[in-house]
């Protein structure tokens, strides 16, 4: 059994962060250890909120008491999301040095969560540039959605060869695999969604049907994240990562809106995680 550690915030209703990345790695059979950054009562998409993001020297107390258990050589990935602020931010980066200074061959997955499009940015001031200038860097697995990739890279992306370029670009600046978890292009079909890995060895798109969800569930990006790293730790080959990834979050959609509900039905599709109905495949694009 592989050990992640997941650090990502936490809602009491609904699926995003922990919420929606630690069930997904539990079900396909890893040991999730999960540190909360925030415990709200739900996601801020609904608008108002209750709860409190916990401050940078709360979670490194935490950090301390897990390692004191000689828990860090046996992790085999350090999984963050969103991080609430800078000082935040610090103490991941240097979890996840602590944790690959222990297992040299553990994995940094880097969601570097901070905005969408139509939304913006909707984390503190000076949290994208910390992750721009620090988180990146760090990364051995980087997976942001379009919007975030944009920003990371200062290019706009409208085309596949625009997509190519700016995951190139991160790659350069650290990360060894990056996963565009949602991209919607010019010259794609207008009723599919796709995402795109790129590693040192190729690259590969995959797309799968564009669902009528409104509105949009939010968690998405985080389930993916944890569903790709998952299946990556496997046997780590990006493309079978990125098809299984794509073949879960679809059912995961196609489940919430028969079910007509807001929050992501991740209990409902569990079985999907292991054994896909609707497989899709990768195809190579460098």
């Amino acid at each position: 059994m592989k050990t992640v550690l997941s650090i990502q915030s936490h809602v009491a209703y609904g699926y995003v962060g922990n919420r929606a990345a630690v069930f997904p790695l539990q079900r396909l059979g890893f040991d999730a250890i999960a540190v909360n950054t925030v415990q709200f009562s739900n996601h801020t998409g609904y608008g108002e909120w209750t709860g409190q993001v916990f401050t940078a020297e709360h979670i490194a107390d935490v950090i301390d008491g897990i390692a004191a258990r000689g828990v860090l050589p046996n992790c085999h990935a350090i999984l963050s999301g969103y991080m609430g602020d800078v000082g935040l931010g610090q103490v991941i980066v240097e979890t996840a040095g602590r944790v690959k200074a222990a297992n040299p061959r553990a994995v940094y997955a880097c969601d570097p969560v901070m905005g969408d499009v139509g939304r913006g940015f909707f984390v503190r001031p000076g949290l994208p540039e910390f992750i721009k200038e620090h988180a990146v860097p760090a990364a051995d697995l980087l997976t942001p959605n379009q919007f975030e990739l944009e920003y990371l890279t200062d290019r706009k992306v409208d085309t596949l060869e625009d997509a190519l370029a700016a995951t190139a670009a991160l790659r350069a600046r650290g990360p060894r695999l990056v996963l565009v978890t949602s991209l919607t292009r010019k010259d794609a079909p207008a009723d599919s969604i796709e995402m795109l890995a790129d590693d040192t060895d190729g690259a590969w798109l995959i797309s799968t049907p564009r669902l009528p969800l409104d509105p949009a569930p939010s968690g998405s990006g985080d389930a993916v994240a944890a569903l790709f790293l998952a299946h990556y730790l496997k046997a780590y080959d990006p493309v079978h990562a990125l098809e299984q990834a794509a073949a879960a979050i679809y059912a995961i959609f196609l489940t919430t809106r028969r079910l007509g509900t807001r929050e992501l039905q991740l209990i409902a599709a569990q079985d999907e995680f292991v054994n896909p109905t609707h497989l899709f495949r990768a195809t190579r694009v460098r």
